[in-house]
């Protein structure tokens, strides 16, 4: 259900700003929809997994949160983001 420290870098490398940055919105919003993404494949063979179901949903709301806040400060990079993430249709 956790991605590996491989993917990690991996996704850090790729989203980051700046070469050692892991706190970025891009760089949070890219890892959370990861997880989000392994939790979705989980909840196709344990449906009844209720308690994995919470923490999605946290993960969910907190990438809405850090979207809002990315939407806010810089328009441009948010479109970027979602348009390389895939989450808009």
């Amino acid at each position: 259900m956790s991605i590996t420290q491989e993917r990690k870098d991996a996704l850090v490398k790729e989203h980051a700003r700046e070469k050692g940055d892991t706190g970025s919105p891009e760089v949070q919003i890219a890892i959370l929809t990861e997880r989000i993404v392994n939790l979705t494949e989980h909840f196709k063979t344990h449906a009844k997994d209720n308690h994995s179901r919470r923490g999605l949903l946290l993960m969910v709301n907190k990438r809405r949160s850090l979207l809002d806040y990315l939407r806010k400060k810089d328009e441009g990079r948010y479109t970027d983001l979602i348009a390389k993430l895939g989450l808009r249709k």
